[in-house]
């Protein structure tokens, strides 16, 4: 029989958050073996979020506030994040940001606010998807395996050796990784795929329905009309982007984005 376990440190409960070592015959979902942080300073919040992730075989870790969220970050380097917005301390966008600063760990914000401007202001910070409280546990765990999905390379779709780019810009598909002019740039996997998107599409016009499709897999939510266009400029930030004068994203108006210029293709091991 397997129990159920805390972690300790130094003879003492870890304070802020603590991992439960998962049943052995408990496996983690598409690959994964890092846990999932779940951020809330409500415990029961917390309990249901764990019960149905755990259920799926998916390790938790918890943290109840900003600042014990960040260590937690360090100490267990999660395979994503589900924050919530209104946390003591540190609140969650500022935790997000900071998330961003050392990496591309996918987010899922879960938030009791729910205007379309709060929505903004989360995936502009540079969460990865949205869930609004009252939420379906259900839900929010496909969500997570969405979200975990999209950041796994697709070895249909990016299958054999290849790069593309141009103009000081790499974009590897086998690593997904990104380089400009030589110094590699972390990028979220809905801002990398959004980049190869726009670079595969040759110059061609882009709608913003059809790069949601292409990011999202037909899983976005309807309601996010400028989700895209949030994407867009937290891509053109990393990359060193101007809209006014751009190297990698044109915008056109009225209808969606194009690469500006169009990319070239090399093979793995060329230039």
């Amino acid at each position: 029989m397997t129990v159920s376990r805390t972690r300790w440190r130094e003879g003492q409960p870890t304070p802020g958050y603590h991992l439960r070592m998962e049943p052995r015959h408990v496996r983690p979902m598409l690959g994964e073996t890092r846990p999932i942080l779940v951020v809330d300073d409500d415990p029961k919040i917390v309990r249901l979020v764990r019960a149905y992730l755990e259920r799926e075989g998916f390790p938790v870790v918890d943290a109840d506030n900003g600042r014990t969220a960040l260590t937690a970050l360090e100490r267990h380097d999660p395979a994503l994040v589900i924050l919530d917005v209104l946390l003591p301390e540190l609140d969650g966008l500022a935790v997000t940001r900071a998330l961003r600063d050392r990496g591309s760990t996918p987010v899922v914000m879960l938030s009791a606010r729910g205007a379309t401007a709060d929505r903004i202001a989360g995936l502009s910070s540079g969460a990865d998807d949205y869930v609004v409280k009252p939420f379906s546990p259900a839900e929010l765990v496909l969500r997570v395996k969405r979200v975990l999905a999209r950041a796994e390379p697709e070895p249909t779709a990016m299958a054999g050796p290849g790069r593309l780019g141009r103009d000081g810009l790499t974009v590897d598909l086998d690593r997904h990784e990104t380089w400009v002019d030589g110094e590699r740039v972390p990028l979220t996997a809905v801002e990398f795929r959004l980049l190869v998107a726009l670079l595969e599409a040759n110059g061609r016009v882009l709608t913003r329905d059809q790069l949601l499709d292409a990011v999202y897999g037909g899983a976005a939510d309807p309601v996010l009309d400028r989700t895209i266009d949030v994407h867009v400029g937290r891509l053109r930030h990393k990359l060193g982007d101007r809209a006014e004068a751009p190297r990698v994203v044109a915008t056109v108006r009225g209808a969606g984005y194009r690469a500006a210029p169009a990319q070239t293709v090399t093979p793995s091991g060329g230039g």
